[in-house]
């Protein structure tokens, strides 16, 4: 049996904004268009969705012993999640209406830079949180091996 660094996460992947990046590129580059062609004062459009799209391009999710981080574009947007108010997780398909970003949906809120394809923690207050991922299953497992991680009580003898 190998023993695990104690910095090195449980997981750690970032799942790259392609529908986000399209977006604010095509919209950059229409707009970027008319700017030079005859609206000078849309170069300030072009620049506040630059800033959308530095601030929501991609989306980092980073698992230890004790919490969930998640790091949206270049991490000014974050959120930490406790793993002991996480009860349980399931991977779940999000409708095409739940949109990227995050958001408030049906449930629970969202956190989803691209694709349908997301993990749904449901906390011990019933609550639940949606996170992309273009990885489920690895993300579901990873998340069920933290919270046995973070349920086990190391004082107890053996």
């Amino acid at each position: 049996m190998t023993v695990r660094d104690v910095d090195q996460p449980l997981y750690d992947h970032t799942q790259p904004g392609t529908v986000v990046r399209v977006i604010c590129i095509v919209i950059m580059l229409w707009l970027g268009t008319f700017a030079f062609l005859a609206a000078p004062f849309l170069y300030l459009i072009v620049g506040v969705i630059l800033v959308l799209a530095l601030l929501f391009h991609a989306l980092n999710v980073r698992i230890d012993e004790k919490m969930i981080e998640l790091r949206m574009g270049i991490g000014l947007i974050s959120k930490s999640i406790p793993l002991e108010s996480v009860v349980s997780c399931k991977p779940v398909r999000n409708s095409l209406m739940y949109g990227f970003g995050i958001r408030y949906v049906f449930d629970g809120w969202m956190w989803n830079v691209s694709g349908l394809d997301a993990v749904q923690l449901t906390f011990s207050d019933g609550k639940h949180f949606r996170i992309g991922t273009d990885e489920p299953e690895a993300l579901e497992s990873a998340i069920n091996l933290a919270i046995g991680c973070s349920t086990h009580d190391d004082t107890a003898a053996d």
